[in-house]
């Protein structure tokens, strides 16, 4: 998005002017932007309880993250080139040389935002597209690429700007120790890395909803009582470096190999990770996740601006709060806060958690299910709270990960009442209808809902999403004789061209199975 993700921002440079230019800081740097972050957090107090503050109509905006390849389908470092060559702020070069992303304005919720988006995105990824065949290279919207091998990944990966490189440098200061990858699965996995190239392995469709302050907290946690389910339906990276794994292999892979906590601390209790799901239900606001962030997480990036920012609250301005928003920018959780001082200041809640791809269509898809549910759900979210703890949320996000439409979730059944295991499948069609009416009451057109949702509804009923795909693929290819390398490129090359269909992923066709 153009109106303040901290991801953007990072990848423009850090929020607003703040140029990175350097990849290692000294200890006073650390410490003086410690000192800026505390001011920081009094400041944005100020700021969210003042009446009226961030108050508007709800937008919805989103980032899309995908790979470039080349003609055998491999992974090529051609990210920054192009994002140089399309000279937009809609398209930013990513941790990984061989990612990019694109971006896309804020749209009214009411009305036919998915439409909007999908306009967006289809002419950006157009652009994209066309910079990268210019180059002999592709483009693939997929949560992990199928063809990466282990020499994949190394220093050289990572995209060659001194924001990148110090990220990187500071995950390794932290860590103190190789990077341990451990995932199973129907292949386990498991293997170390001297730095955290891999994280440049995965790729995200990020929705950003605006939310008033006096109801960040209910659609917070909202979204975290959601976002299981939903990444249920939406899994697409099944296969890591030639290992059949998780459905979204993504979120353990993304996890492990930014793990900043050193294996053996010194005390006998580990901090939560960088990269998560959270500690807890949100019970006032947004303040409290910001206030997290600075006291579990040691900076990265210790780049300060010049901005006084508790002087400028003061006076009854709208601060930047550099400092906190390229830390908070530095905290991985799936779903975020983001405070955005553009146009009178508001607070957004960004939704992380989903996969890049199969096709627009299915991400979007996901996206008016995501959202819809968590409308929905955020009237009363507050009563089910004390029957549900977050761990029981916690628990959902990585079974749903692991796998998929089948997984066995655990829901609330009503305020007071023990919650209940229910498969993932059959909760998301017992769910429909109110996130239909969810979007329904936030002003969005019936017959757009009813595209997106029918989209999602018929991937769900039919239990093909691209990680299902993915996997009968290729096994029926391999059931032809090909070997696992081979088969992988070649799954990779139809997985393409149905892309290029435009069908959404259950329509898809797989090798020698008939359709139905």
């Amino acid at each position: 998005m153009n109106d303040g993700s901290a991801l953007a921002e990072i990848a423009a440079g850090g929020p607003l002017g703040i140029e990175i230019q350097q990849d290692h800081f000294k200890t006073v740097d650390y410490g003086l932007f410690k000192a800026r972050l505390q001011q920081n957090l009094t400041a944005l107090e100020m700021v969210l309880s003042r009446p009226g503050f961030g108050l508007g109509d709800t937008t919805i905006g989103t980032e899309l993250e995908m790979f470039l390849v080349d003609r055998e389908a491999r992974p090529v470092p051609l990210g920054p080139e192009i994002a140089r060559a399309s000279a937009s702020p809609m398209i930013t070069p990513e941790m990984g040389a061989f990612d990019i992303e694109l971006s896309t304005q804020a749209v009214p919720l009411a009305g036919r935002p998915f439409s909007a988006l999908r306009e967006q995105m289809r002419a950006t990824a157009a652009s994209i597209r066309q910079r990268a065949e210019a180059r002999g290279a592709r483009v693939v919207p997929v949560s992990i690429l199928p063809t990466f091998r282990r020499q994949d990944f190394s220093p050289a990966t990572i995209t060659n700007l001194p924001r990148y490189r110090a990220l990187a440098a500071g995950l390794c200061r932290l860590r103190k120790a190789p990077f341990h990858i451990r995932i199973d699965g129907a292949e386990p996995l498991e293997l170390m890395s001297d730095d955290p190239a891999m994280e440049a392995a995965n790729t995200a469709f990020q929705v950003h909803l605006r939310a008033n302050p006096d109801a960040f907290a209910r659609l917070f946690n909202a979204a975290m009582m959601m976002t299981a389910p939903v990444l249920a339906a939406s899994g697409n990276s099944p296969i890591f470096l030639g290992h059949r794994l998780w459905h979204e292999t993504r979120v353990a892979v993304f996890k492990q190999a930014g793990d900043d906590r050193p294996p053996d601390p010194d005390t006998d209790w580990k901090k939560p990770a960088r990269i998560g799901f959270g500690t807890g239900w949100v019970r006032e606001g947004a303040a409290e996740l910001f206030m997290e962030s600075v006291a579990l997480h040691e900076p990265i990036l210790p780049v300060c601006s010049d901005e006084d920012d508790l002087a400028c609250a003061r006076a009854g301005g709208v601060p930047q709060l550099h400092e906190l928003r390229l830390h908070h920018g530095t905290v991985w959780n799936w779903n975020r806060p983001v405070y955005d001082p553009a146009g009178g200041g508001h607070l957004r809640i960004e939704l992380r958690a989903l996969p890049s791809g199969p096709t627009l269509d299915d991400m979007l898809a996901n996206g008016s299910f995501l959202l819809g549910g968590i409308l929905a759900l955020a009237p009363s979210v507050t009563e089910l709270l004390p029957s549900f703890p977050f761990s029981l949320a916690a628990r959902n996000f990585y079974h749903a990960a692991q796998y998929g439409l089948d997984a066995e979730l655990v829901w609330p059944t009503g305020p007071g009442a023990a919650p209940k295991g229910i498969r993932a499948r059959d909760l998301l069609l017992s769910l429909l209808p109110r996130v239909e009416e969810g979007l329904s009451t936030a002003g969005v057109d019936a017959a757009e809902a009813r595209r997106f949702l029918e989209v999602f509804e018929r991937r769900v009923a039919k239990g093909v999403t691209g990680a299902v795909w993915q996997l009968r693929t290729l096994e029926a290819i391999e059931e032809r004789g090909a070997p696992r390398e081979e088969a992988l490129r070649r799954m990779l090359e139809r997985y393409m061209a149905e892309v290029d269909s435009g069908k959404p992923v259950h329509a898809w066709a797989i090798p020698g199975v008939a359709a139905t």
